[in-house]
């Protein structure tokens, strides 16, 4: 379930204020003490293990297998295909196998324990596993043998998974497509087979998990956009069809996964507790600050599924649910189920195992699910590492948070930096917990939710009128006080 905001950033590159995102971006690796490149030592070790990686016996490169990711990237952690079986379908999808070229305790497997997850925000990266690997010899590039697991899925006519199975197998992608070609191609009719099932399989998974009361946040792109005259615009480009339908195959993998550990009761799941009510008022506030109906007794699934991303204000709306992820983590288990083993969100047992390029956590259940499948006991390299997996996965999750909020706050510092002294409409959407006087507000031109004060108590939930007091791009601070 996708959950992070993506911004990206357009612009000539060589103006003033392009040079200004740049070493913005910077100072917030230097802050949090995170960096693209890895240590030397780091880089060795993965080069080898890129010449000499440990192959399975098992031959799959007959199975057609497509990637469908983003036109730029290259850490390709999926492929994909689809056939009929009777009424019903079988998904193969392979997930590249990282644990073929790393090692428990080798240094790579160290540094990845140390990052826990590749970081993203305004078109800067900072990676898991050094490139030789993660965008070269472990990635599922086209035309190239690569070692995977190989997750076999049967569902039935109505998108439920009936069975699964997960093994060590060579895997070889026939061509690597991007969202927007391969939309193209659906919207003009000249689709191949593939991607006429992977729209059927999507629409049913989607159909099933509105009757179980999940939802899957269609998070937009956000864009910064030069204008050419050193001002910024801020877009918002929503999913397109194509994407939420490969997320439900990513995600019909997640749940096989977790059914297979609950049923075993080890593993290591992807969990979320019930939404905070407070959370759930705020944004409907939110709702009201953007002009959307959000009808009271409208549970919030449901109106979530009512939004048109490609409205800004739906957009911005889409953003603001996020809020609702809040307090996502991982549990780990070996003999005895966790009290809390829902994502609630999801309305189901969940697992994390379809990144494992971009994300430490999908490895180790992998290989879990691969020595369940197999019969065979779970590696205790996996069994040792996993009761520690969720303190690593959750403070990877924070400096993730910090590094995304720092881009957020830097991309609309530089949109609002010459409109201080402006007023806006908005709406008091919070409250500080320790003063009245401050709390936070949302405006519909541009959609940014920021910091509003006052000299006398806020009015929540109302329409107010606030002045931009600061918006400085160096300290990523904006901040409105009540006009």
């Amino acid at each position: 379930m996708p959950s992070n905001r993506v911004v990206k950033v357009r612009s000539s590159g060589d103006s003033v204020t392009a040079q200004e995102m740049r070493d913005g971006i910077a100072a917030i690796q230097a802050e949090l003490d995170v960096t693209p490149t890895f240590p030397p030592a780091v880089e060795r070790a993965a080069a080898e293990a890129a010449a000499s990686p440990r192959l399975p016996e098992l031959d799959r490169t007959d199975i057609p297998f497509v990637t469908i990711d983003p036109e730029s990237a290259r850490d390709l952690d999926q492929a994909m295909h689809i056939e009929r079986s009777g009424d019903g379908y079988v998904v193969h999808y392979a997930i590249a196998d990282v644990a073929a070229f790393v090692a428990a305790g080798d240094p790579v497997d160290v540094e990845a324990n140390r990052r826990g997850e590749t970081l993203y925000g305004a078109d800067s990266k900072i990676p898991l596993h050094p490139t030789v690997l993660s965008e070269g010899a472990a990635s599922l590039l086209p035309e190239e043998v690569r070692p995977a697991l190989l997750w076999t899925i049967k569902v039935d006519e109505t998108g439920e998974g009936t069975d699964v199975e997960v093994e060590r197998a060579l895997v070889r992608s026939r061509a690597k497509l991007s969202y927007e070609q391969v939309q193209a191609d659906l919207d003009a009719g000249k689709a191949d087979e593939l991607i006429g099932l992977l729209k059927e399989v999507g629409e049913l998974r989607l159909a099933r998990e509105a009757s179980r009361g999940g939802v899957s946040l269609p998070l937009p792109e956000q864009e910064l956009v030069e204008t050419g005259d050193g001002h910024w615009e801020l877009e918002f480009r929503r999913l397109t069809p194509v994407e939420t339908w490969n997320a439900q195959i990513s995600l019909l993998t997640g749940m096989a996964a977790a059914s297979l550990m609950v049923y075993a009761r080890v593993g290591i799941l992807r969990t979320l507790p019930p939404a905070d009510p407070h959370d759930v008022q705020r944004l409907h506030r939110t709702a009201r600050a953007l002009g959307i109906s959000w009808p009271a007794e409208q549970l919030y699934p449901d109106f979530i599924r009512t939004l048109d991303p490609s409205k800004p204000t739906h957009a911005a709306m889409v953003v603001a649910c996020t809020r609702l992820l809040r307090g996502a983590g991982y549990v780990a288990f070996n003999g005895e189920l966790p009290e809390q083993a829902q994502h609630s969100a999801l309305a189901s047992e969940y697992a994390h195992v379809t990144a494992p390029l971009r994300r430490l956590a999908d490895r180790y259940a992998g290989e879990v699910c691969v020595a369940l499948c197999a019969g065979t006991e779970v590696p205790s390299w996996v069994i040792e590492a996993m009761g520690g997996l969720p303190e690593t996965m959750t403070e990877s999750g924070r400096r993730a948070n910090r590094y995304e909020n720092a881009v957020v706050n830097l991309c609309e510092a530089e949109l609002l930096h010459d409109r201080v002294g402006e007023r806006f409409a908005a709406v008091v959407v919070d409250l500080d917990e320790k003063s009245k006087q401050k709390g936070d507000v949302t405006i519909q031109d541009p959609a940014i939710e920021a910091t509003v004060t006052s000299t006398s108590d806020l009015p929540l939930g109302e329409e107010v009128t606030v002045e931009l007091a600061t918006a400085d791009p160096t300290t990523r601070t904006v901040e409105f006080r009540l006009a």
